[in-house]
């Protein structure tokens, strides 16, 4: 079986790595060529063929119907790849003014086009920062992911808690927990869990607020102490 250098890669095949890897980052559900169609806008005979020649390369294993799985060669390029995406994304909104909900896409570009001497003067510049804007870890370049033990918020009852992570999945919900004040590091206080599929009741920084289930299923956070 042959192996890849990162030369190697198109930046097709670094998105596919990239994604495979971040699916798995907040879940245990098993990767497949079906949830890569949905998060990579392809069809699913285009997966299959990719996902064939990244295990012809070495990076993934995939089994007949079985999840997608990446190799240590595969999980060093992607997790490569996310430290290059999040150190950007970090990038555009301490130095050059964006706001959290506008990154991803920019990020999206750039992480195929810059250089790696110019990822590590951003990771210095930005003073060797180990999360993003979003809460999300930023590995380190020898490939440690420095992930915190967050817990999703919508699977929690009443308590005191810490902001770990906002997911990025989407946009609209990243400008409602800004408007709502719901960043990593704010201090929450759950009043009410969700009943059934109800919404939960919180107190954030003096104010109360209910969140349904898609804007609090894209917080994570940590217990206060």
């Amino acid at each position: 079986m042959s192996t890849a250098e990162p030369a190697d890669l198109t930046a097709v095949a670094q998105d596919y790595l990239k994604v495979i890897w971040t699916a798995r980052e907040w879940s245990t559900a098993p990767v497949t060529t079906k949830l890569l169609a949905a998060r990579l806008r392809v069809g699913a005979p285009t997966v299959s063929e990719m996902v064939r020649r990244l295990g012809a390369q070495g990076l993934v294993d995939h089994a007949p119907y079985g999840s997608i799985e990446l190799t240590a060669l595969g999980r060093a390029h992607a997790v490569a790849m996310v430290r290059r995406h999040r150190l950007i994304e970090t990038l555009l909104v301490q130095e050059l003014g964006y706001s959290w909900d506008e990154v991803h896409d920019e990020a999206e570009v750039l992480e195929h086009a810059v250089s790696d001497l110019l990822v590590e003067r951003i990771a210095a510049r930005l003073g060797h920062p180990d999360r993003d804007p979003h809460g999300d870890p930023i590995p380190t370049a020898d490939g440690h992911v420095p992930t915190p033990a967050a817990q999703r918020l919508w699977d929690l009852g009443p308590g005191e808690w810490v902001l770990a992570r906002v997911s990025d999945a989407d946009p609209g919900v990243l400008r409602l927990c800004a408007a709502h004040g719901l960043r990593p590091d704010v201090r929450i206080t759950v009043v009410a869990a969700r009943a059934g599929d109800g919404p939960i009741a919180l107190r954030v920084g003096g104010r109360e607020l209910t969140l349904e289930e898609r804007p609090a299923s894209a917080l994570w956070v940590l217990p206060a102490t």
